[in-house]
């Protein structure tokens, strides 16, 4: 069984509560979370050194401007950081930034990770108008039941892996028709465990309701077949993929937020995939037409193959596309597909190697007959 400490406040004041603690008794040096902006609902991640900056922090916000995992990268990619840092990030943002470790790209050290049961988040757009500041409480509604909403991210409402593996806390939420009165935090590791010496609650010893859990999914994991089956007659034959993408103007803003996708120089972005005049004249001279940007299949083929294994289905290169490609959707199928060959689940297990980078003598032997 795993300790948990329950508080008889609301899930956001137990949680700011705990926060606010441990910057004032010094356990940590700084606070990564969510915090708004302006008063329609616009947020961004922010470090947090002083409790008074605490009050508009909102660490369970319904949005994800940007994957937390590729900013815990920036901040952990040097080595250790020297002051230790707690951070508050989505299922997803974590196995993202897992992923990333992997790579050699950040360290868990020095930080001390902070998640919860997630009940979905909101496209990036709907921040603009106040739209989601209007929703929450018909959202906070859903995620008591256990129910997603339909104006969500496409793949959180499909999402099966909206519990997180490596936290250190894990808050309770979803499904949880308390959480405006009483919050409850299961302390997974040594390190939370310490944390919460100066808090004042009941202390339990629980897991989470896997009764409850698996019901979501089952929920979830009927969006999803209906998902794939969209999608995957959509994309049925080069035709499909040439449709489906010939949409693409190759601004790469789906790399770009993509918490796998690290590189520097991208070989998609490197003199030797740029076209050149040459180039031109070339596929002129083949074809009589050639589509400008060229390479547009190309591009979105070779990030499947890049880093479909790592996958998590965050949903963040869905929100940048300008052309409306159902890019996430594309992804967390062909990704899914990969993962199941492997029996891999990204960001699950910090020492879990990658399959793509180990060598195993004796792997996919039906291949060779």
């Amino acid at each position: 069984m795993t300790k948990a400490l329950k508080i008889n406040k609301s899930t956001e004041q137990g949680i700011l509560e705990l926060l606010k603690i441990i910057l004032e008794k010094d356990k940590v040096e700084g606070i990564f979370t969510l915090k708004k902006i302006n008063d329609d609902g616009a947020v961004a991640f922010s470090l947090i050194s002083n409790p008074e900056d605490l009050k508009d922090a909102v660490p369970f916000y319904p949005l994800m401007p940007v994957n937390a995992g590729k900013l815990l990268s920036r901040f952990t990619l040097k080595g250790d950081s020297k002051e230790t840092v707690a951070a508050v990030v989505k299922p997803c943002e974590l196995r993202g930034f897992v992923e990333l470790i992997k790579r050699e790209q950040g360290t868990l050290d020095n930080l001390i990770i902070i998640s919860s049961t997630c009940g979905g988040v909101y496209p990036s757009d709907k921040s603009v108008d106040g739209t989601v500041e209007k929703n929450l409480p018909k959202y906070w509604d859903a995620v008591k039941k256990g129910e997603t909403l339909d104006d969500l991210r496409p793949v959180c409402k499909s999402c099966e892996e909206f519990t997180p593996y490596v936290a250190d806390i894990t808050v309770d939420i979803v499904g949880n028709k308390d959480i405006d009165k009483q919050c409850i935090m299961f302390l997974n590791t040594q390190r939370g465990e310490e944390l919460y010496k100066e808090m004042k609650g009941e202390f339990l010893e629980k897991e989470l309701d896997s009764n409850k859990l698996n019901k979501i999914r089952e929920k979830r994991a009927v969006e999803k077949k209906k998902l794939f089956d969209e999608i995957e007659e959509k994309m049925s034959g080069i035709d499909g993929l040439i449709d489906i993408f010939g949409k693409c103007i190759s601004c790469h803003g789906c790399m770009r937020v993509c918490p796998i996708c690290y590189c520097n120089l991208c070989e998609f972005e490197s003199p030797d995939v740029e076209y050149k005049p040459s180039n031109y004249d070339s596929e002129l001279n083949k074809r009589k037409a050639l589509r400008v940007p060229p390479g547009t299949v190309y591009f979105q083929i070779g990030r499947m193959i890049h880093m479909g294994i790592s996958c998590v289905a965050c949903g963040a290169c869905n929100d940048v596309c300008p052309v409306d490609i159902p890019v996430s959707i594309i992804f967390k199928r062909v990704g899914e597909s990969v993962q199941k060959m492997f029996d891999y689940t990204p960001g699950k297990d910090v020492q879990e190697k990658i399959p793509f980078i180990t060598f195993e003598k004796e792997e996919f032997a039906e291949v060779e007959r």
